[in-house]
């Protein structure tokens, strides 16, 4: 590899290296909220007939609006929690198979909570008023509900609430839920009275104060993930606080017409709660802050329908409150449901954050996924994976590796070359395109590999950081979570002496690595030993620290994605061991270490014998 080969390899990896220290040394930062705001009365705000009811009346502290009302408890395979009757909100949820960490006393993951609570969090449904209709002849946020018939909400056991308004509008409410994240609710209004009634089904969910454990990384998105007729929107906390007051809905908020499908809601890394209207048929989505409560709202509001007397009309919606698993969200999006059949949900496995490189992270996690259900060890089909990626672009790296090969051959020729040409440039640079001419010889080859690694490793990266099937996925040993760093330490000697590990995230976790990082640099310490060092002082002294560079610098990232680059560092290894060595040029492996612990001679000036001796 030439040294124009070799200033493009180190401006590749000295870009990534700025890219990576600037997102850490430089988050984005954080918006203050006032704790002074004056309250409000409801959670959107003054809003016109229209617009949709007032959701809640809440104040800034978040206090409860009401005294607590009875509750309708939710027992699934994956889900528990209750159903409050005041406003029938699903306002209590914890999913039953993750932990908040991997200590055997840590409680389950907590998604919802209820008014009243630290980061309330809830989703509710009703009817808004239209044409002649107000708002005390409707249900709302604050209507209490009457049950009918069992108490207890499972999959195959819906409940029915009920409410009469006492002026012949009576409303049902049937919740069902399925075996693992989605709720159907289905609302039923039946005019018994003398004059035609006007209103409109909508659903909610909001969320008072912005979440407490947000990461506020780039490469995961939380906030407002919203598809309307196809075209999908990622809004962050910050983006929504920074909505243009729209005067119809009396906040801040965005206003979205969809007319085939779509759905609107919050995502966090690993959760979310969607709202999903009934595909094919129009609706609006709205996306909603109110500064004075601090409070972020989704809604979705179906088209006004017109009940005559002795009508009764119907509208459903879907509610997905849970994990981002890929292979659900697949299922409800392929055939609408996990088990049995449903309204498919068109765009739903994009609730992921895929990323730009959408193209390369969802067929590595399809194979990934294939791998870890067939293998059942995460680090294992991670491992699999690498050696499926180094296939795929084997010919390019035998091209690349071939092309470095022959450079090789072709050192002498070009020594002689720079003595021949001296300071004249530009017959250096003819001379040397005539002579990869005659040898057949890309230069450019060489970096072939590097190239293509930089998208699959932000793919890989991305797949690691942001999908749940990574949490907590153990691998062998002490490592028991590859979505997070290394545990082991050399601050205690990888756990032999009686004292704990330094906290990840801090200055002492960056100095005392793991037993993965030293790997990782000892791997990629290897691998430039295959070549002799470069002959210019400057880029000898950086790719002789470039390994340990990284070996910290990677040293708090996921180990899972450790575990890909030394897998992919050995294979490299070896695959470049062999064509080189097919080509006839056996690696001096031994040497070039030898040569790198020898002590360099000092550079000694020469005297210019050409310069007058001054006089005294």
């Amino acid at each position: 590899m030439d040294d124009q080969n070799k200033n493009l390899i180190l401006a590749t990896v000295l870009s990534f290296v700025v890219i990576m220290v600037w997102f850490v040394l430089f988050p984005p930062p954080e918006p203050v909220i006032d704790p002074n705001a004056p309250a409000v009365t409801a959670v959107d705000g003054t809003t016109p007939p229209a617009a949709s009811q007032p959701a809640a009346t809440a104040t800034a502290d978040g206090a409860a609006p009401a005294a607590e009302a009875p509750r309708l408890t939710i027992d699934t395979p994956e889900l528990t929690g209750s159903i409050s009757l005041l406003g029938g909100r699903i306002d209590d949820l914890e999913l039953k198979a993750y932990q908040q960490t991997l200590d055997d006393d840590s409680g389950i993951v907590r998604l919802l909570a209820p008014v009243g609570q630290a980061n309330a969090y809830y989703a509710l449904f009703g009817w808004g008023p239209a044409g002649a209709l107000g708002f005390e002849d409707v249900p709302g946020a604050n209507t209490e509900w009457t049950p009918a018939g069992g108490g207890t909400l499972s999959p195959g056991q819906p409940v029915t609430l009920r409410w009469d308004n006492g002026n012949g509008l009576s409303f049902t409410r049937e919740i069902a839920v399925d075996q693992h994240f989605m709720f159907t609710v289905t609302e039923s209004v039946q005019n018994t009275g003398t004059a035609e009634a006007r209103l409109f089904p909508y659903g909610i969910v909001a969320r008072h104060g912005k979440p407490t454990n947000l990461e506020n990384f780039f490469v995961s998105h939380e906030g407002v993930v919203a598809r309307a007729d196809g075209q999908l929107t990622e809004t962050d906390y910050d983006d929504v606080a920074d909505l243009p007051l729209v005067a119809r809905e009396g906040a801040q908020a965005t206003v979205v017409e969809a007319q085939t499908d779509g759905y609107v809601g919050f995502t966090d890394k690993y959760w979310m709660t969607v709202l999903v209207p009934e595909q094919g048929t129009p609706f609006t989505s709205v996306t909603k802050y109110v500064p004075q409560a601090d409070i972020y709202q989704t809604e979705t509001r179906q088209p006004v329908v017109a009940v005559a007397p002795g009508e009764t009309v119907t509208s459903t919606q879907r509610l997905f409150a849970g994990a981002k698993r890929w292979e659900t969200l697949r299922a409800y999006q392929n055939e609408g449901a996990v088990e049995g059949a449903g309204q498919p949900i068109p765009g739903f496995i994009d609730t992921i954050d895929w990323g730009w490189f959408f193209f390369l992270t969802k067929p590595i996690f399809a194979v990934l996924h294939w791998l870890n259900a067939n293998i059942g060890n995460m680090g294992l089909a991670i491992i699999g994976l690498t050696f499926i990626l180094k296939l795929l672009v084997l010919p390019l790296a035998y091209k690349s590796y071939v092309s470095m090969a022959r450079m090789k051959e072709l050192q002498p020729e070009m020594e002689a070359l720079k003595e021949r040409a001296g300071d004249d440039k530009q017959m250096m640079q003819r001379e040397m395109m005539k002579l990869y001419k005659d040898k057949k010889v890309n230069p450019a080859a060489g970096c072939l590999p590097i190239l293509i690694q930089i998208p699959i490793f932000f793919a890989l990266y991305k797949v690691i950081f942001v999908t749940i099937e990574l949490r907590h996925a153990p691998f062998f040993g002490w490592l028991q979570d590859l979505s997070a760093p290394d545990t082991s330490s050399i601050f205690n000697l990888f756990g032999l002496l009686p004292w704990a590990a330094p906290e990840p995230g801090t200055i002492l976790a960056l100095i005392f690595i793991g037993i993965l990082p030293i790997l990782l640099g000892i791997s990629m310490w290897l691998q430039q030993k295959l070549n002799p060092a470069p002959t210019d002082p400057t880029q000898q002294m950086i790719f002789a620290w470039m390994p340990w560079v990284f070996m910290f610098m990677l040293g708090g990232f996921a180990s899972g994605l450790v575990v890909y680059w030394i897998t992919n560092n050995v294979i490299t290894f070896v695959q470049q061991y062999a064509i080189m060595r097919s080509h006839g040029h056996k690696p001096d492996l031994f040497g070039n270490i030898k040569s790198g612990f020898k002590k360099k001679p000092a550079v000694v000036p020469v005297a210019d014998k050409s310069a007058k001796p001054k006089k005294k």
